[in-house]
């Protein structure tokens, strides 16, 4: 089978933030046009803004913030792609942390420790047991955590009206958790419409 590389050039404009010009870190999306940036860089921006830095798009009058959501799916695809970046990442947090003389956050050392262990192991000869445990121990602690989903995998909808006799909706497009069922957007259609029945609505 033929296979071609791909120069990481030329995928750069999809993998970089347009406010700083560098790889996504803590990638974070507008729900509304669904463009990508870090995070640091998009709170920044919206202190004082609340439209997208790429398209113009109003994210709300008041309360863009809350319009804007984690991507770890973005973000995992940005670490697979660029060499060293999230090793380079941890250790800048580590540095910044101790430089304050602050205690390094879970996430961060949590991040180090797995990413130590999982080199330890294949150096040492060792079985995968451990790093199931570890694996299973941190999405228990996810889990427990509760944080309604935004560290889920994120999943982009476009919702249209099929009927003439609905309104359709101001926002068309939602973004939400994988986990996310049918009867689950029906039960948000009909909210967001103030419908007393499901039935009153179709799904495309």
């Amino acid at each position: 089978m033929l296979t071609r590389k791909i120069k990481l050039w030329d995928i750069n404009a999809h993998i970089t933030c347009r406010l700083c010009s560098g790889y996504l870190i803590d990638a974070t999306t507008v729900t509304e046009c669904l463009h990508t940036f870090c995070r640091s860089c998009l709170v920044k921006y919206l202190e004082e803004n609340n439209t997208c830095p790429t398209c113009r798009i109003v994210i709300h009058q008041s309360h863009p913030l809350q319009y804007i959501g984690h991507d770890r799916t973005m973000q995992d695809i940005v670490y697979k792609l660029v060499p060293g970046l999230q090793e380079a990442e941890m250790r800048k947090q580590r540095e910044f942390y101790h430089k304050l003389g602050l205690e390094v956050p879970g996430d961060v050392k949590g991040e180090t420790c797995s990413a130590k262990q999982h080199l330890d192991s294949h150096r040492n000869g060792e079985t995968k047991a451990d790093d199931s445990s570890n694996k299973e121990a941190a999405e228990e602690k996810q889990e427990e955590d509760g944080d309604y989903h935004r560290s889920d995998e994120q999943v982009s909808i476009c919702l249209e009206c099929n009927s003439s006799k609905l309104r359709g909706l101001k926002r068309k497009w939602i973004r939400c958790s994988a986990q996310a069922t049918v009867l689950h957007l029906k039960k948000f259609i009909a909210k967001k419409l103030n419908l007393s029945s499901f039935n009153e609505m179709e799904l495309l």
